[in-house]
């Protein structure tokens, strides 16, 4: 697989920023420009995005073929749909500026290799 590298990235990628997002969710949180301590429920919500990374982490380095590029279609809706929440959420006041950019732009270069990814496990004719 030429985009292993790319697959190797992204699983590691996903393992730190949800290992992260769910063992210290304040301190994550606060590197995305978020502020956890002006919501008290932020830890919570950010527990289960670091779930959701560990777990496709996980599913990506646990499989091959035809269910790794499931695992990265995956990966890349949910990508696709952080990125919509991040540009909803600025829009609305809800995040500030730094905030709004630094989620979006994270989830769409995650979405981005994933689709690089996936580029390579199209079967060949």
């Amino acid at each position: 697989m030429a985009n292993e590298q790319i697959v190797q990235g992204l699983i590691g990628l996903r393992g730190a920023v949800g290992a992260g997002a769910w063992l210290a969710p304040r301190l994550s949180g606060r590197l995305f420009g978020l502020d956890p301590s002006a919501n008290p429920q932020a830890p919570y919500l950010g527990r289960l995005f670091g779930v959701r990374d560990v777990a496709l982490a996980f599913g990506l380095s646990a499989s091959d073929g035809a269910q790794r590029a499931q695992w990265l279609r995956v990966g890349v809706a949910c990508d696709l749909a952080d990125a919509v929440a991040g540009l909803l959420a600025g829009r609305r006041g809800e995040l500030p500026k730094h905030a709004t950019v630094m989620v979006t732009a994270t989830a769409l270069a995650a979405a981005a290799l994933g689709v690089i990814a996936l580029q390579d496990e199209r079967p060949t004719s």
